[in-house]
């Protein structure tokens, strides 16, 4: 077993299985994607650490309990279509690849080409990568199953909520200042319905923020 192979199994066996993830699917993805193909090379050593992992300006590559907590609450299944939100360098498209039918990764520029060329070498051959601002999501493919945003939120714009089939799920995690809680809406013919599911923090993503008020 290589270094980089028992780094995943105690991420798995330290980060992911304490913190109440017990779906197979989500426990048997991570323990098989390769964390470290899809962070900058400089911190493939810090690939498995149990803490945000920076990528950009107000980009972070979710930490891994956070993600795998997302995914656990989704219950995505093997006949869906996911949208994943701010894919960064690919890793969180691959994960749900494993447990989805087919996703859309939708990420910004210079990130998205890198993601593609990680998902190519990977041989990840389900995730379609769509450059574009991650606020549009990616009309042309929806209606989508699921719909997962890597990052934090202030608000979920219309433009992402209309895109979900109704009965379909979305996970974001939604800061207020430091702190903030994943919450998995479920869309019904009127709107979303949200429910809190557990605490995490991640940066707002740009286009995710509320637009602030102006006050005298």
């Amino acid at each position: 077993m290589s270094d980089f192979a028992a780094r995943r199994v105690m991420m798995v066996d330290t980060q992911v299985r304490p913190s109440d993830v017990t779906k197979y699917p989500v426990i048997a993805a991570m323990l098989a994607v390769p964390r470290e193909a899809y962070v900058p090379t400089a911190m493939r050593e810090a690939a498995y650490v149990g803490e945000n992992l920076p990528l950009a300006p107000q980009r972070v590559l979710l930490e891994p309990r956070t993600f795998a907590k997302m995914l656990d609450a989704m219950d995505i299944r093997a006949d869906e279509l996911v949208l994943d939100v701010g894919a960064g360098l690919g890793y969180s498209a691959a994960v749900i690849a494993r447990m989805a039918e087919a996703v859309v990764a939708v990420e910004t520029e210079p990130m998205a080409s890198e993601a593609q060329a990680n998902l190519g070498s990977e041989r990840v051959d389900n995730v379609a990568v769509i450059t574009g601002e991650l606020v549009a999501g990616s009309p042309r493919q929806a209606p989508f199953d699921a719909i997962v945003i890597e990052g934090g939120v202030e608000v979920v714009p219309d433009t992402l909520t209309a895109q979900l089939k109704v009965g379909g799920r979305i996970a974001a995690l939604f800061m207020v200042g430091a702190l903030g809680v994943v919450r998995i809406g479920t869309k019904t013919a009127d709107g979303i319905v949200w429910r809190d599911t557990f605490n995490a923090a991640a940066p707002v993503l740009p286009g995710f923020a509320r637009v602030r008020a102006f006050a005298l």
